[in-house]
């Protein structure tokens, strides 16, 4: 490993906290700063407000060895680093651009305290063009500015640190690119040195083709429910040819997160931006809608209505993060899925494996109007249908028998992760309806 080095996180968010925490398990010096005074405090107590496996671990492992700090602040923590790392939100507007304002109000707040010869790294998602924007606002010719995009998913990000498929590092400046592929010496996986608008492009480029992926199987799917064929032998098909992989093929309720919704939208505008239509991924993210629209209608079909008016019927939710292993709420499909049915006057039950304790305010704001119960057997309870909606490992065990005497002979289990045995279903006396399944 290559000799280690003080290192300053602004932003403790999912990127942040993980990158200052990962470094610092990997022998750096890290100073993570954020502008909550509560937030600092919990985290320099070992308290983790995000649900993310072995985060804490890491965490905490790294604070009683003393090489990972909390402060109030981004010149708190920049003041003494040798690098920076700027893990910042970049919200995005309604044309799909993205909202530069507060990295760059990351890079002006450290540009006067940052030593000479410092190295300023943007891990957030960034537009085309972003290193440049940067080195701009900093106005330090003696700061190196570097692009190093983070492929961390939520619920893996530790393990997708520690050991990634690659690191990209972008930079006009080699040496300063060389430092930032340094930092990462300790982990074995290939560097890709590149120029910042390349590596700044891998970042929207990987999250597309991941999210076209899922729009095409979700695609598939459909028309597998119009032809009669089942969608999981063709999957096991397609996923066998090593050209395809099988990864990123299950059928579902569409794609949500913080991050594919976000960049596959700036990936169309940053192109449109520059001249290119990027009619492909414009059709990627309509069929993410569409598949959200089917899910309502296999919903209101399972009690016998048309979508646009579920008045008087209660349904059940099982599920309600855009993922399972994680607590994120933010463009989940359960939550869009949701809004829609109370809209057209349903009722919703819903259990979440991270709604059973202590909600923080964004959570509850989120969840107003919705019934949270306390498990799976006391959503079903009084329910006109039954919904899948997150991939929780829990729900694929669940006692279906208990279930099913729950809810009552003749209702719908729509199963939107395929989760459930439908064979099992219907022997309880329930009706099942998945996606893509016959």
């Amino acid at each position: 490993m290559s000799t280690p080095a003080r290192l300053g996180v602004v932003g403790t968010g999912y990127v942040g906290l993980t990158t200052g925490a990962c470094f610092a398990h990997l022998g750096h010096t890290v100073v993570c700063g954020d502008i909550d005074p509560r937030k600092v405090d919990l985290l320099n107590d070992g308290q983790i407000p995000i649900v993310e496996e072995g985060l804490e671990d890491v965490v905490n492992e790294s604070r009683r060895a003393g090489r990972l700090s909390f402060v109030l602040g981004s010149q708190a923590a920049a003041a003494d680093a040798d690098i920076v790392f700027l893990c910042v939100p970049t919200p995005q507007g309604e044309d799909g651009s993205a909202d530069l304002s507060y990295i760059e109000q990351a890079a002006r707040e450290i540009g006067p305290v940052l030593k000479p010869g410092a190295v300023v790294v943007n891990k957030s998602t960034v537009p085309v063009g972003s290193t440049i924007a940067v080195e701009k606002v900093l106005q330090r010719d003696d700061v190196a500015v570097v692009s190093n995009p983070e492929f961390l998913r939520e619920g893996t990000a530790v393990d997708d640190f520690l050991n990634p498929d690659r690191v990209v590092v972008g930079s006009s400046d080699l040496a300063g690119a060389q430092r930032v592929a340094d930092l990462y010496s300790g982990i074995d996986t290939s560097v890709i040195i590149t120029d910042p608008a390349s590596a700044e492009t891998i970042k929207y480029a990987a999250n597309g083709f991941l999210a076209m992926k899922i729009s095409f199987v979700n695609a598939v799917a459909a028309m597998c429910e119009h032809v009669g064929a089942d969608v999981a032998a063709v999957v096991e098909g397609i996923g066998s040819d090593t050209r395809i992989g099988r990864r990123f093929l299950n059928p579902g309720p569409g794609w949500g997160g913080s991050c594919f919704p976000k960049d596959s939208r700036a990936l169309v505008k940053i192109a449109e931006d520059h001249g290119y239509d990027f009619s492909m991924m414009r059709g990627v993210i309509s069929v993410n809608d569409e598949q959200r629209r089917r899910m309502i209608d296999k919903i209101a079909k399972a009690v016998g209505r048309h979508q646009s008016d579920l008045s008087g019927v209660t349904v059940g939710v099982l599920g309600l993060t855009f993922k399972a292993g994680t607590d994120d709420l933010r463009e989940s499909p359960s939550m869009a899925i949701i809004e829609e049915l109370r809209t057209v006057g349903a009722t919703v039950k819903a259990y979440d494996p991270t709604t059973s304790g202590e909600l923080d305010p964004h959570q509850t704001m989120r969840l107003e109007g919705i019934e949270l119960a306390t498990g799976p057997l006391e959503v079903a309870d009084g329910v006109d249908v039954l919904c899948v909606l997150t991939e929780w490992p829990e729900f694929a065990e669940l006692d279906l028998r208990k279930v099913a005497e729950t809810l009552g002979a003749g209702t719908t289990i729509v199963d939107t992760r395929n989760l459930l045995d439908p064979a099992e279903v219907k022997d309880l006396g329930l009706r099942y309806d998945g996606v893509g399944r016959r």
